[in-house]
């Protein structure tokens, strides 16, 4: 033996999970479905058929713990993630990277996204805050 895994070919070249959690209205960390991420999966989902690239799977997803960014969608097997709101979000990943293997730069969500979006959510309850408390 030579310690070579022999993996069976991949069913499909790329897993799409598209977060589609659900929080209860005002939750400090807000949710994907706020942001319309069903109605967006399913669009994502049938555009790729209509698209014809059957070598891609969207599917549903928990909580993948990035609430504070927004929608958020990762592609495997490359471990890319994207922050979405609209349709054309949704034909851009597909066509640019799902479909041509390029990357769609200006929704790619990087290291240290999360550090700043909690930071500017805090600012944002404080000043709210603050507010209430003066008015």
């Amino acid at each position: 033996m030579s310690g070579e895994r022999l993996d069976p070919p991949l069913y499909y070249e790329r897993h799409i999970f598209v977060c589609t959690n659900e929080r209860p209205a005002g939750h400090p960390r807000g949710c994907c479905e706020a942001g319309a991420a069903t109605k967006l999966r399913n669009y994502m989902k049938a555009r790729a058929k209509e698209l014809g690239i059957p070598s891609a799977r969207v599917n549903n997803a928990g909580c993948l713990d990035r609430c504070e960014l927004g929608p958020t969608l990762v592609v495997y097997p490359e471990g890319v993630w994207y922050g979405y709101r609209t349709t054309e979000d949704m034909d851009e990943i597909l066509t640019v990277h799902i479909a041509g293997g390029g990357r769609v730069e200006r929704l790619m969500l990087k290291p240290g996204d999360d550090d700043r979006a909690k930071a500017a959510l805090a600012e944002a309850r404080a000043a709210a805050k603050a507010a209430a408390a003066a008015g």
